[in-house]
């Protein structure tokens, strides 16, 4: 009978690794076949397949058997003497061949007892599957082999609970800041993309960045077969995305999901820091409701601070600051209401909508207006879907307006300009982009189309009275003339007639109204009465 002697001097018959004998403890996480051949202490060496050296090992057995693959479930590392190695080799080929089919990670290959060497097919073949072939040598027993993997395995396991250990209060303690910096000590601690999604399953926070397109359908489709229960479970999109859902949840209340998007599936302690996680979110879904309107008066009393001057608080300005986007930017929402009834409804429809997506309410209500920040990321789409809860028909009489984004601190004049949108917007629409004004603005409020109109009539009517008197059309070729940036031929060709007779028309032009057309100022001023005039 052979034997191979261990270091503590044991000696062990071969004929006991007739079956597989398992000698360390899989894991959900494994090692790398080269940093098990880099232990100088186990002289092994690589004899082929050096193509898969990056393979994670799980678990460390021996098998002596002729087809060990049928009891085999990946990321092994197989340790045989080669007893039971076919003879031909064909089949000595398809033995490594089936290794690399269930996933193994590698093969050791005992030498000094039935074989003196590594048979050179196996060499071959293991560089053709790209399975890592070592040889041990005859003084390493293959019980030193296990040990050493099951404490590095033992190791990495141990540093993901430290790991964890260590990110758990660190998430607590961002709970204190809200769901975003939940998110963001989650995505750090678990190298992925994590996305809170609220009740309704819409994107409310994410950090590092949004989850890709593809995510956002996959988790869609996923969350749309829950109805209004929760859902946990993992989606696999494509090799090397894999998508884990947690549901947040309080008693029977679903207040949204998390999901996690990784590169390889989370480990059980992965899974434990995603629990934590949700736990501190459903914490914050659930504050009671009164705390959450203390929080909602601190915001509305920042606003009415700093919009009564008091703008070197710095202080006030740090309270506003989680409205803004991750560019320090916000934007604001006016809503122009019919009553102070209207503005009290228009509050609590847009605190229900920014609650369901675990977000402060930041408004200041002054008579019928209701001024509300929103982070500068923020979208029309968006901010009109916070008037979702709005009665028809408070909705059918609230003007809405939306400024531009702006820095945290010029939030009074985000607020000016989101007010000329509203008084702009006709009522029950959606909100009005201030920016979408462009080229009408100065049309689309009253108190700037009343004055243009007075200036055009003051300016126009002596070439008014001319064209009456004399049947001509000074007034359609001054316009011409300026649209056309004063390029006579341009102007001629549009008015269909010769550029002197339109050269003695802006003489005349000249004459009537006391002016000169080569300066700019006099150039803008007409062409604005014009735009009055229609």
């Amino acid at each position: 009978m052979a034997y191979r002697q261990n270091k503590d001097s044991t000696i062990c018959p071969v004929s006991c690794w007739s079956a597989i004998a398992v000698i360390g403890v899989q894991v959900s996480a494994g090692i790398p076949v080269r940093w098990v051949l880099a232990q100088p202490e186990l002289g092994l060496v690589l004899k082929g397949g050096a193509a898969g050296l990056a393979r994670e090992i799980t678990l460390a057995l021996t098998s002596e058997l002729t087809e060990p693959q049928q009891w085999l479930s990946g990321g092994e590392l197989v340790l045989t003497t080669g007893m039971g190695l076919p003879l031909s080799r064909a089949d000595r080929r398809r033995y490594l061949a089936d290794l690399d089919s269930v996933g193994v990670a590698c093969v050791g290959f005992g030498v000094g007892l039935s074989h003196e060497t590594v048979p050179e097919d196996l060499v071959e073949a293991a560089d053709e599957l790209g399975l890592p072939l070592f040889e041990v040598p005859l003084p390493t027993p293959f019980g030193a082999i296990a040990k050493k993997v099951m404490q590095r395995l033992a190791e990495q396991e141990y540093e993901k609970v430290l790991r964890a250990s260590r990110a758990q209060p660190r998430m607590t303690r961002a709970a204190v800041q809200g769901s975003k910096a939940v998110i963001k000590e989650l995505s750090g601690v678990l190298s992925a993309t994590v996305a809170l999604l609220g009740a309704d399953g819409a994107l409310a926070e994410s950090h590092p960045g949004r989850p890709s397109a593809d995510v956002a359908e996959r988790l869609s489709e996923f969350l749309a077969g829950r109805g209004e229960g929760a859902a946990s479970g993992v989606i696999a999109t494509r090799p090397g995305e894999y998508i884990a859902v947690q549901a947040i949840t309080a008693g029977h209340t679903v207040h949204g999901h998390l999901a996690v998007v990784t590169t390889t599936p989370l480990s059980s302690v992965d899974q434990v820091l995603l629990g934590h996680a949700s736990s501190l979110l459903a914490v914050d879904f659930e504050k009671p409701v009164r705390l959450r309107i203390a929080q909602n008066h601190l915001n509305t009393q920042a606003m009415a601070m700093l919009l009564a001057e008091n703008a070197d608080l710095d202080l006030v300005w740090q309270h506003l600051a989680p409205a803004a986007d991750r560019s320090g930017r916000i934007r604001v929402l006016v809503l122009r209401c019919e009553s102070a009834d209207t503005v009290a409804l228009a509050a609590a429809a847009v605190d229900d909508r920014l609650r369901a997506s675990n977000r402060q309410l930041f408004a200041h209500a002054d008579g019928n207006r209701l001024a509300v920040l929103l982070p500068g990321s923020d979208t029309e789409e968006s901010a009109e879907r916070l008037l979702t809860d709005l009665p028809d028909q408070a909705r059918a009489t609230t003007r809405a307006g939306l400024s531009a984004p702006h820095p945290v601190r010029r939030f009074a004049t985000a607020i000016e300009h989101a007010e000329l949108a509203a008084s702009a917007a006709p009522p029950g629409s959606g909100p009005l982009d201030l920016a979408a004004l462009a080229g009408s603005a100065l049309l689309t409020f009253p108190e700037t189309r009343r004055a243009l109109g007075a200036v055009s009539e003051a300016m126009l009517q002596p070439l008014a009275d001319y064209d009456e008197r004399h049947s001509t059309d000074l007034i359609a070729s001054l316009r011409a003339y300026l649209e056309a940036h004063g390029q006579w031929e341009t102007a001629a060709t549009t008015l269909g007639i010769h550029r002197h007779t339109l050269r003695s028309r802006i003489a005349k032009i000249e004459s009537l109204l006391g002016c000169r057309l080569d300066a700019a100022r006099v150039r803008a001023e007409l062409l604005l009465a014009l735009i009055a005039h229609g």
